[in-house]
């Protein structure tokens, strides 16, 4: 889980980046305001996944707790 929670913050940071760079350039501003919204979705993910719950646990915590059926 840990690799899956590092590479979403990864690819918020080149969307972060890649948004600015290409609204900057005057590019297509259209796609510069998608790849913005896309890097919140992801956001949001990355935090209902690692934020704490009333007892203290976390959805990524909890699914490296739980192991596969034989």
């Amino acid at each position: 889980m840990d690799i899956a929670l590092s590479l979403m913050i990864l690819a918020i940071i080149a969307l972060l980046l890649g948004a600015l760079a290409l609204y900057r350039r005057g590019g297509n501003r259209k796609q510069a305001g998608l790849m913005l919204v896309l890097a919140g979705v992801l956001t949001v993910n990355v935090a209902i996944w690692t934020l704490p719950n009333s007892n203290g646990d976390t959805l990524a915590r909890a699914g490296d707790a739980k192991t596969a059926p034989d």
